[in-house]
């Protein structure tokens, strides 16, 4: 067995800071340390506290808490009495936890910092908690809106929504509050990918006014696919058949958006469309296709990239719903605990914290371990299980808690890395 001094991680320990917290009672905040410490072990029921019962004075250390570890009852009390009152206060801390740790989003290769927003269902299915019902995946659920920066995949914002409640509605003041916080972690220019449920022209104007770049998905409406077709053929400069009976046109053509700026003023301006059309024949058993199928893809952007860029940025947007599954999956907050819409939509804010962290443990793991692959991102799951939930044996010893870590461990040495790089930052 190896002796390593007790570790806590010195970014759950900013967690714990009242630097924007000064509002909230000690109290609260000891109960908001409890879920995002249950949150980073991929255990959001409240009934979760009980597992703390056998050895309480070690989790009140490891926590920085003064008061008793609380029963399931009075957690979920306290969950409620804070309900969703402290969202402005949350945000801001997890701003000032990434920067505080030193956290820069990195930069796609042309340069841009991507920031993906998308809403992904959460199934609460057989419940009746506040706010549960039919989304459109076609289960009862919420519908909550997630906002990432970076191509880590840092969690920035996220907002719980009914699972009725169409994607585009309270998009717009969403929209301005993730660009606000997304400018206090860097400098640097931002695309923001959105998806064609989010094809309005209000914001477009958001985004044109605040001076972001971005590419959406458009939603044709009533647009003509043969049109857009024809248009094609006659014009497109890029055109590739990549089997027999499939023709792929890429190219961009130009169109009016009319938007209504902050001071009530229509304003109105022209906004490349870029676009992919693939026109199949044949099908990819052989079978000929009568008609030919036409499939129309086409996106807003205020980029200066190539056509066949725009598309490849796009279809990296869909990277968000590996962000969504580890939230749902590997921390298991899909199925939300409590039956009030209002304390639910706390455990999704604190979630952001606890994913940020988990995530930034992750990211520092990168390269001091041996892998098989290349890694660009390390998976929760992996974060939990290697650095989170870790056999080992406490003791004290001069005044001091030491956590012992038996040689066998493969990861004893990362783990020790990983505090001191935490460490330096905090100080």
């Amino acid at each position: 067995m190896c002796d390593y001094p007790f570790f806590i991680p010195q970014v759950v320990l900013f967690a714990n800071s009242s630097l924007f917290w000064f509002k909230v009672t000690n109290e609260h905040r000891e109960f908001r340390n409890y879920l995002i410490s249950m949150l980073c072990m991929g255990k959001p029921e409240f009934q979760a506290v009980h597992e703390m019962d056998d050895d309480r004075d070690f989790y009140k250390t490891a926590l920085g808490i003064a008061y008793n570890i609380p029963s399931e009852e009075t957690l979920r009390q306290r969950m409620d009495d804070i309900g969703s009152s402290l969202r402005e206060h949350i945000l801001e801390e997890n701003v000032e936890l990434l920067r505080m740790n030193g956290i820069v989003p990195s930069k796609l290769p042309n340069g841009f910092v991507p920031v993906d927003i998308d809403v992904t269902p959460f199934d609460n299915s057989k419940t009746r908690k506040e706010g549960v019902s039919r989304t459109y995946k076609g289960y009862d659920g919420y519908a909550p809106i997630m906002a990432y920066i970076g191509t880590e995949g840092y969690l920035i914002n996220a907002q719980l929504r009914e699972g009725k409640q169409h994607c585009q509605c309270d998009t717009p003041d969403f929209l301005r509050e993730t660009i606000r916080l997304c400018r206090q972690v860097t400098n640097e220019p931002l695309l923001i990918r959105l998806d064609s449920g989010n094809d309005a022209a209000e914001n477009i104007g958001i985004l044109l006014e605040s001076g972001c770049y971005f590419i959406i998905k458009r939603n044709l409406r009533r647009e003509s696919r043969e049109a857009w077709y024809e248009m094609a053929k006659a014009n497109s400069q890029n055109v590739t058949a990549p089997r027999d009976g499939k023709t792929v046109y890429v190219g961009s053509d130009w169109k009016e958006v009319t938007y209504r700026t902050m001071e009530g003023n229509d304003k109105t301006v022209t906004i490349r469309t870029g676009y992919e059309i693939i026109e199949r024949t044949i099908d990819k058993y052989g079978q000929f296709l009568l008609p030919a199928d036409l499939e129309v893809n086409t996106w807003w952007t205020n980029t200066g990239m190539e056509d066949s860029e725009v598309i490849q940025n796009y279809h990296a947007h869909g990277e968000c719903e590996q962000f969504h599954s580890e939230i749902k999956t590997d921390m298991d907050v899909e199925r939300l605990p409590s039956g009030k819409f209002d304390t639910n939509e706390l455990v999704l804010e604190l979630t952001i914290l606890a994913y940020n962290i988990l995530r930034m443990i992750g990211q520092e793991t990168i390269g001091r371990r041996k892998t098989r692959h290349k890694v660009h991102r390390r998976r929760l799951r992996t974060v939990i299980s290697n650095m989170i939930l870790m056999a080992s044996q406490v003791k004290e010893h001069a005044r001091q808690l030491i956590m012992g870590l038996g040689q066998s461990n493969v990861w004893r040495h990362t783990f020790a890395e990983i505090y001191t790089a935490f460490a330096q930052f905090s100080l």
